[in-house]
C-alpha cells in the first residue's frame, strides 16, 4: 500500500478544490432558483476560503510555486487589452 507525502496530498487536494470551484461557478450562472443560487454561493465562498489557506500552507512549505507576481506595465497592458 502506497503512502502518500504531506505534498501529494496537499497538492491532489488543491486540485480538486480547485475543480469543484470551477463546477459551481457553471451551477451558479445557469441556476434560476434565487435560493439555490445563493445556497451554492456560499458553498463557493466557503471552498474559496479552504482553497486560499490550502494554498497557503502548500507555498509556504514549498510544495507549490505560484507564478510570478506580473509587473504594473503587464497589469496595465492586460487592462488595456480589456477595456
Amino acid at each position: 500500500m502506497k503512502h502518500f507525502t504531506d505534498k501529494e496530498m496537499i497538492n491532489d487536494t488543491l486540485s480538486m478544490v480547485n475543480s469543484s470551484l470551477s463546477t459551481y461557478a457553471g451551477y451558479i450562472t445557469e441556476t434560476a432558483d434565487q435560493q439555490l443560487r445563493q445556497a451554492l454561493q456560499q458553498i463557493r465562498n466557503a471552498d474559496e476560503q479552504a482553497q486560499f489557506k490550502l494554498f497557503q500552507i502548500a507555498n509556504q512549505k514549498g510544495f507549490y510555486k505560484p507564478a510570478a507576481a506580473a509587473s504594473p506595465q503587464e497589469i496595465q497592458q492586460v487592462k488595456s487589452q480589456l477595456n
